[in-house]
């Protein structure tokens, strides 16, 4: 079957859910579909001609690394003849990291002779889940509507219930508390339109990028809380250094072209008998602002 023949499949292709791509030996671009379009934010017109290597979608693995200039399950694929199935964090075109499953097909022609890629991706996020949650805090006002995540009254709900449970039945939790670095200076520099949309981009990769049973949320300004069904404080901790850097690696982009980083700096720890909400927060609150001591954009533990 050749890349041709692949292409004109476009119409079964475009119903599907999960985004699909197929690129040339060289790695040039030649299709993207619907579905890749709706969970990239790339329309077809900004990626059909590029090639792989030019890193718009800028993967990156669970540590950081690059996979478009590193470890590429393209070349892998190309290079072995293999089927490539790989886990990794794309960037969207809004700026936010989001967990996908990528699955890589060699293409051959006639002969045997290895001539493109066909890539499949799929969300590996939460957010099918998130968004039933979206849909019950709307109806009970527990949003925070500049970011639509959960706000601090859920939380604090969320957290006491997680307290009588562990109370109840011996099950573990922790809270990891982020405040953004630096953030009075990106309302100053760009002003607040932009800051709302850090806020958002933050939001969005916190919630992408934890399980379907942890809840990630808004605190309150540039602060945001993600309860943890962590088993211990080793586990809360990695996570928390995972989303701190999804973070840093995540970019905005800005109208004259340019795109804005920012960092945040983290406190994690775990429920304790005597905890009560409060304690519980203040306590991580305290750690947070340890991290800020450090020098930002780093994660204490305690």
């Amino acid at each position: 079957m050749s890349v041709e023949d692949l292409v004109s499949w476009r119409d079964l292709v475009e119903h599907l859910a999960e985004g699909v791509y197929v690129t040339d030996r060289e790695r040039k671009i030649l299709f993207w579909s619907r579905g890749a379009e709706q969970i990239t934010g790339y329309p077809a017109s900004a990626v059909v001609g590029t090639h792989c290597w030019d890193n718009i979608l800028m993967h990156v693995d669970s540590a950081g690394r690059s996979l478009c200039k590193g470890a590429c399950p393209l070349v892998a694929a190309i290079m072995t003849g293999r089927p490539q199935v790989t886990e990794a964090y794309l960037r969207h075109r809004d700026g936010y990291r989001l967990p996908v499953i990528i699955r890589t097909m060699p293409v051959r022609d006639a002969g045997g002779r290895i001539v493109g890629v066909v890539e499949s991706f799929t969300d590996n996020s939460a957010l099918a889940i998130a968004r039933e949650k979206t849909a019950m805090l709307e109806s009970i006002a527990m949003m925070d509507v500049g970011t639509g995540l959960p706000n601090r009254r859920y939380l604090q709900s969320a957290i006491q219930s997680r307290l009588h449970a562990a109370a109840r039945y011996g099950w573990r939790f922790g809270v990891i508390f982020a405040d953004v670095d630096n953030f009075k200076s990106v309302n100053d520099r760009w002003g607040h339109d932009v800051g709302d949309r850090v806020l958002m981009m933050i939001g969005r990769t916190l919630t992408a990028s934890c399980r379907s049973t942890d809840t990630a949320g808004r605190w309150g300004g540039e602060e945001f809380v993600v309860v943890s069904d962590a088993g211990g404080i080793e586990a809360l901790g990695a996570l928390a250094e995972r989303l701190r850097m999804l973070v840093m690696e995540s970019r905005l982009a800005l109208e004259d072209g340019n795109s804005l980083s920012v960092t945040v700096s983290c406190g994690a720890t775990m429920a304790e008998a005597s905890d009560t909400v409060e304690k519980l927060m203040t306590r991580a609150d305290a750690l947070m602002y340890s991290s800020k001591q450090k020098g930002k954009n780093a994660v204490t533990t305690g």
